[in-house]
């Protein structure tokens, strides 16, 4: 079942405004709902802000000590700190440090298990929809309890770079338990598109990885015996269990946030004179370089969360709006990318912007591996009888070495701060 309309724009700040500048449609069997402009939207308008049903940090990110809110994923860190750590310099001082937009001084623990939020507001609102329902207590870092055993098997089968977590999963479930009308969540989450028994089958063996594909059974076992509910029977069933994989697989947005970021962002914004502009640039050239060289690309703290009115945008290769995460936390800003006209469907990417340059036949790939279907967006359409040579010399590197056929295609979306 569907959500109604209003519960479509329930999620997002001045939900009035937003139901008056888009809509919901659905198309057709194949590409199901999609966004459309209700009037003219200017390049770099924010065509909605959105909140997540729920949102969860990555296991793996968690634990290499990316620090983040439990509830709303905003940095804890604060920049220099943050900076200090990701360039193995803990001697770092950075200019400006009044730019840092991260107050310790707000921050709270769990009582019971120590887990830490941003403020006493995120703290309350954890305890009120889910953690009340996780909350460890003094078991937090007791191996054998249920919900750690899930969360080690789920790490032991899912490496980094992370793309979902059994935990986003779990505050699902826990949501639900906590709730006083129960089947209004429930019927929330039967939004998310659902997929037939084979594709959710193809969807969690992708997330788990090929050398992994006998191991949901054992995924199942643990998340039964963690969170069983008898309200949500039909989820811990085997058939139920893959289902909710395929739906957070398929619908979950990648969350990033960064202190670091924040405070580059504010840098950006200072006027100085020249020199003292020239000074500032180059010593955050060289900041990067040296986190680069010591950390790699994982800059950010990441998540996913479940965004009900941003899951009804399709893939386009040449989106014309964008995710984005601005405030340092879990909402999610749209923005335009170019003009958009009354009537217009709303897209984004799921690719990022060196895979949208690739040919049509490594996006294919790309996109059919990780989201199971084939792009039909202008851009592809136009390129289906070009002869494309570099398509051709991919096609023999990637997709012969890996049995692949032209039609054989897919890929990932972790959005940047």
């Amino acid at each position: 079942m569907a959500a109604p309309m209003d519960d479509m724009f329930s999620f997002c700040v001045d939900p009035g405004k937003v139901a008056g500048s888009v809509e919901v449609r659905f198309i057709d069997n194949i590409k199901g709902k999609g966004l459309f402009a209700k009037k003219s939207i200017k390049k770099g308008d924010s065509i909605f802000i959105e909140r997540p049903l729920v949102a969860a940090q990555f296991l793996w990110n968690a634990l290499y000590k990316y620090k983040a809110c439990e509830f709303c994923l905003r940095a804890l860190e604060t920049a220099e700190d943050n900076a200090r750590r990701l360039s193995g310099n803990p001697g770092l001082s950075l200019p400006h440090p009044e730019l840092c937009c991260v107050r310790p001084e707000l921050h709270q623990a769990c009582p019971q298990c120590q887990v830490m939020y941003c403020s006493s507001e995120c703290r309350q609102a954890a305890a009120d929809q889910y953690h009340r329902a996780l909350c460890l207590g003094p078991s937090q870092e007791d191996p054998d309890h249920p919900i750690n055993k899930l969360k080690d098997a789920w790490r032991s089968m899912h490496y980094p770079p992370e793309t979902s977590s059994i935990i986003l999963m779990a505050r699902m479930v826990a949501l639900v338990k906590q709730a006083k009308d129960k089947a209004h969540w429930q019927k929330l989450f039967s939004h998310f598109c659902s997929r037939a028994a084979n594709e959710e089958e193809e969807i969690a063996h992708k997330l788990l990885g090929e050398q992994f594909r006998g191991q949901l059974a054992l995924l199942h076992s643990l998340f039964r015996a963690a969170l069983y509910d008898e309200h949500l029977s039909r989820w811990f069933v085997p058939e139920g269990f893959r289902s909710l994989f395929a739906l957070v697989g398929t619908n979950g947005q990648g969350i990033g946030t960064s202190s670091l970021s924040q405070w580059v962002h504010a840098c950006d914004a200072l006027e100085l004179p020249a020199q003292q502009r020239e000074h500032l640039d180059s010593f955050i050239d060289q900041l990067y370089k040296d986190i680069e060289k010591e950390t790699g690309d994982f800059l950010n703290c990441e998540g996913s969360g479940l965004f009900m009115l941003q899951s009804s945008c399709n893939h386009s290769c040449i989106p014309n709006a964008e995710a984005s995460f601005p405030d340092n936390n879990f909402l999610l800003h749209l923005s335009a990318l170019n003009d958009i006209n009354p009537g217009e469907e709303i897209c984004i990417s799921y690719l990022d912007c060196c895979q949208r340059d690739r040919s049509r036949h490594s996006r294919h790939k790309i996109l059919r591996e990780n989201y199971l279907f084939v792009c039909s967006c202008p851009k592809c359409v136009s390129q289906m009888d070009e002869l494309d040579v570099t398509s051709e010399e991919e096609e023999e590197e990637e997709g012969e070495a890996e049995g692949e056929t032209e039609g054989d295609e897919m890929e990932d979306e972790m959005t940047d701060v």
